[in-house]
């Protein structure tokens, strides 16, 4: 049997290992908790810092809603062309085809662009710049005669259908028309009938914080006709002004899909008597893709009105000018940004100003 002395002497000699490993837990504890703080402040600044800036351009003093002040890739495209036609000063063949060329490339249309030409060729200008006076008169003309206000009628809630395909805007501009409904004194509901896309519903819904408006939406999967239906009977006994549904943004091929869009309208207006507007988001920088998805639309759901997205981005304009004649649907709003107040009501004279300045 050892002796205390020793027995003493190997717990001394024990002691600073133990205290050693004390010590390596403490500082491995103290890593760890630095290590997940850093990590919860980083991705808290990944998820709020963008909602913030989000937020900001709408207080910004610096935005406008002029279309003049907005259209500047629009009217580069446009005008840049013009100037090379009217800039040789000679009024020939070279130059209407130049001026057709333009048009053209403005996403105009081609039977669009040969008959205003011809109208303007019509008019027999003198020179280059009463050409471009006489192709401003005429495009006002194209697109003079329109009724674009929203019609929502007499009875409450009107219904306010939204459609349009993946990617054009939709939603953002369902939370814009809530905002200008608010700013009329209307107190607006949302319907979420989106339920293909997992995010559409908490898209709507965090809107719908924003702005304080009621959101009714379903589970993921669910028939959308039962969301709509469902959005209407709420705004009804909420004594809400308005109910703006979303639907899913389906590609206009898939005849299935719009099928089903087609049975939305039809269960909701059975509901509330008639659809107040079913209006057609399209990306203005698509071109002309938005005409076949703008027939498609109005031949399934009868398209009341066309709000234009993303015009203050790459799009060339003219898609205006091509929607409306080839399907007589008004453009009734410009998208001109990503905050709430970037929707402005379309005045088509303001934008053909806009579209030739800087021929």
């Amino acid at each position: 049997m050892p002796s205390p002395a020793l027995v003493l002497g190997s717990s001394r000699r024990r002691l600073p290992l133990v205290e050693s490993w004390i010590l390596l837990l403490v500082v491995g504890l103290l890593v760890v908790a630095l290590g997940a703080t850093w990590l919860v402040l980083t991705r808290r600044s990944d998820v709020v810092a963008p909602a913030e800036e989000r937020e900001r351009p709408a207080q910004s003093p610096a935005r406008t809603t002029d279309l003049a002040g907005r259209l500047t890739k629009a009217s580069q495209a446009l005008g840049g062309a013009l100037r090379g036609a009217i800039g040789r000063g000679e009024v020939d063949a070279e130059f209407w085809e130049s001026m057709e060329d333009a048009l053209v490339a403005a996403d105009v249309g081609m039977a669009a662009a040969t008959d205003v030409v011809a109208r303007v060729k019509e008019r027999r200008p003198a020179g280059t710049e009463e050409a471009r006076e006489d192709l401003r008169a005429e495009l006002i003309a194209e697109l003079a005669g329109s009724s674009r206000s929203m019609s929502l009628g007499e009875s409450k809630p009107a219904v306010v259908l939204v459609v349009g395909v993946n990617g054009s805007g939709k939603t953002t501009t369902i939370a814009k028309l809530a905002r200008r409904f608010q700013d009329e004194g209307r107190v607006p509901l949302l319907g979420a009938a989106d339920t293909f896309r997992a995010a559409a519903d908490a898209q709507l819904r965090t809107w719908g914080e924003r702005l304080g408006v009621d959101v009714v939406g379903g589970q993921e999967g669910s028939d959308p006709a039962s969301v709509a239906f469902d959005a209407y009977t709420a705004a009804l006994s909420r004594g809400r002004d308005v109910v703006l549904v979303d639907t899913a943004g389906r590609l206009q091929a898939k005849h299935n899909l719009m099928a089903e869009l087609a049975k939305v309208k039809r269960v909701v207006e059975r509901e509330a008597g008639e659809i107040a507007e079913v209006l057609l988001v399209l990306d203005a920088t698509g071109g002309q893709n938005g005409i076949a998805q703008a027939e498609e639309f109005s031949a399934t759901v009868g398209v009341t009105g066309i709000v234009l997205t993303k015009l203050d981005g790459t799009a060339r304009g003219g898609i205006v000018v091509a929607v409306e004649r080839n399907l007589g649907v008004p453009v009734k709003f410009v998208g001109l940004g990503e905050s709430v107040e970037d929707l402005v009501p379309f005045d088509h004279r303001e934008f053909v100003e806009a579209l030739l300045a800087d021929a």
